[in-house]
């Protein structure tokens, strides 16, 4: 029997690898509070071709923040807003320092008009 062509899933913090049983398991939580969180726009996990839920492990890093967040008294949409907020800091540090590593712009690279 053919093994199936795993490629980079075990490396793909976007593959939706896990179940909302397993998931709920592994942030230890129910899957009743993953269902809010998809409620409340924090994560959108996948559907198996049999319409399950299937998570990412990023997606489960955002959930267990969320749970943090939940555990000392935040609300959760509040959470979910706290999240998504931190989230979009992270990504735009992540490109400022991108920009910064590729050094100051040439004169002749800018898009100025002339003076």
């Amino acid at each position: 029997m053919p093994r199936p062509d795993t490629g980079d899933r075990f490396d793909d913090d976007d593959y939706p690898a896990y179940t909302v049983g397993g998931a709920a398991e592994m942030i230890g939580t129910t899957p009743a509070f993953l269902r809010a969180l998809g409620q409340a726009k924090l994560i959108e996990p996948l559907r198996s071709e049999g319409g399950h839920r299937r998570y990412s492990r990023y997606q489960l890093k955002l959930a267990a923040r969320a749970r943090e967040l939940v555990d000392e008294g935040t609300p959760i949409e509040s959470a979910c807003r706290i999240i998504i907020l931190e989230d979009q800091l992270e990504e735009a540090q992540r490109i400022n320092e991108e920009l910064r590593a590729t050094g100051p712009e040439t004169p002749g690279e800018r898009n100025e008009s002339p003076r």
